[in-house]
């Protein structure tokens, strides 16, 4: 079973090649250029949330980066390689931090079953929780809690975006960047803005603004 699935996906793979080749013969050599992505997309492992199926764009528009349920820590070299490269190389003009209900993640954020070394990455969406407990534990209906959570997440993980050197040195600089979050829904395939754009520092606590030397 795992052998035909395995070549199933070379056999998709050919048919990709074929079928983009008969409406452009040029696609891959152009591909093979040069990058120029607009957005940088930061979403959820999960693999029900493909990006540019989502976004409904091509190769070569979207620069990807995606851990467990989204999340933007300071600490995380590799997310933090993809957005420096994403916004002072690719010069990208949006950041999306997509999360999506449902999100496996939140849901073990909610709970305290040991998982295994993935419980130290989980912490980190505890701590959203913390911030935000009075307000969740009010809601009583459990699915409910659940996708507030999760819109909660993406709203702090948007906001620590903008917290990091990266991002506020291209808006010292006057780099046109804007900040998003959306939430992806599984059973109806639409995305929901949750209205948190942020287009500068000002839009953080003074404590967060980072001063510059000139």
């Amino acid at each position: 079973m795992e052998q035909d699935f395995y070549k199933k996906i070379l056999d998709n793979n050919k048919k990709f090649v074929e079928e983009t080749l008969k409406t452009d013969p040029d696609f891959f050599n152009d591909l093979a250029k040069a990058q120029h992505p607009p957005l940088l997309w930061i979403g959820c492992s999960d693999s029900r949330v493909p990006a540019n199926q989502i976004t409904g764009t091509k190769p070569g528009e979207v620069f990807v980066h995606r851990n467990i349920a989204n999340m933007v820590i300071h600490s995380d070299m590799n997310m933090l390689s993809v957005l420096d490269y994403s916004v002072n190389v690719l010069k990208v003009k949006h950041v999306i931090v997509c999360g999506h209900y449902g999100c496996g993640g939140v849901k073990a954020a909610l709970g305290n079953q040991s998982i295994g070394i993935i419980d130290n990455w989980i912490r980190h969406i505890k701590d959203v929780y913390r911030l935000h407990h009075t307000y969740l534990d009010s809601i009583v209906n459990e699915e409910e809690r659940f996708n507030k959570f999760v819109e909660i997440n993406v709203k702090e993980q948007v906001f620590d975006l903008a917290k990091t050197s990266i991002v506020q040195a291209a808006w010292r600089n006057g780099q046109d960047l804007t900040l998003h979050g959306w939430v992806f829904g599984l059973n109806s395939g639409y995305v929901t803005d949750l209205d948190v754009t942020l287009t500068s520092e000002k839009d953080l606590d003074s404590v967060y603004q980072l001063q510059f030397k000139k």
